[in-house]
């Protein structure tokens, strides 16, 4: 049964690590065409001002808290424990299990390069791991000939698991679009590409354990993520206290 918690506007599932990997091996290995979406506080405040966005997260198949601030409000709102569902980390552990099973998985997303040193990286971890493909889209809008033509190697690959890295939201819209014709569950995993292809330092453990990995990416690249994190993070803040204040305890099951 399916335990879902509302965070802003966004239906949070409930789950833990091992149950989050369960089924995207069962999904996997059945050729399901799925898409989870991993939640972090940019994506539930962008759900909360797109309806659009919003629904796209609310009709995935799982929608995990990856945001350390919203795993807990999912724990504040039900009492119960939650641990964050991240992307890298949630990527790393299914090649482990893709690997232990036979599954085989696909990367969509990212530059050339950065396949390549992923692709490296995965096999030097993971030897026995079976690499469908990888593909790196254009940073433009795909004509429909291209669109159908990816959908294809994908699905010619004969991938268990594709996961896509094209950041937020545009993963979370690509996902959306394509389920349904790819047949494999599609896992969006934003910067994990890069953390594990060595492109990106990603922040050390202490600062993860303690929430403040957006503070150390923000750190790293405050330019670029400035508006995102400050206005963001704000945001969020005062959307739940608001619906903190609001009593707003409960998600449709």
């Amino acid at each position: 049964m399916r335990s879902r918690q509302l965070v802003l506007s966004s239906h949070i599932d409930r789950l833990t690590w091992e149950a989050a990997l369960e089924r995207l091996l069962d999904w996997g290995r059945r050729h399901d065409s799925r898409y989870i979406c991993l939640c972090n506080v940019h994506s539930a405040v962008t759900a909360a001002a797109d309806p659009l966005f919003e629904s796209i997260v609310n009709n995935a198949d799982i929608a995990a808290p990856d945001g350390a601030p919203v795993a807990w409000a999912v724990r504040h709102f039900t009492g119960a424990a939650q641990e964050r569902i991240n992307g890298p980390d949630l990527m790393w552990r299914a090649l482990a299990a893709a690997e232990q099973v036979g599954l085989s998985v696909y990367f969509y997303g990212g530059s050339p390069a950065t396949l390549a040193a992923l692709e490296a990286a995965a096999l030097r971890r993971f030897p026995r791991l079976r690499l469908a493909g990888a593909l790196s889209p254009p940073f433009r809008p795909l004509t429909p000939e291209e669109d159908n033509e990816h959908t294809a190697r994908i699905n010619g690959s004969g991938a268990g698991l594709v996961f896509v890295g094209l950041g937020c939201p545009k993963q979370e819209r690509w996902m959306a679009a394509h389920c349904g014709r790819v047949a494999a569950p599609l896992i969006g995993v934003g910067a994990a590409f890069d953390y594990h292809a060595g492109t990106l330092k990603r922040a050390p453990l202490w600062w993860q354990q303690h929430g403040l990995e957006w503070l150390y990416r923000l750190g790293k690249e405050p330019r670029r993520l400035a508006g995102r994190y400050l206005v963001g993070n704000s945001l969020f803040v005062l959307r739940l206290l608001r619906q903190m204040a609001a009593g707003r305890l409960a998600a449709p099951k």
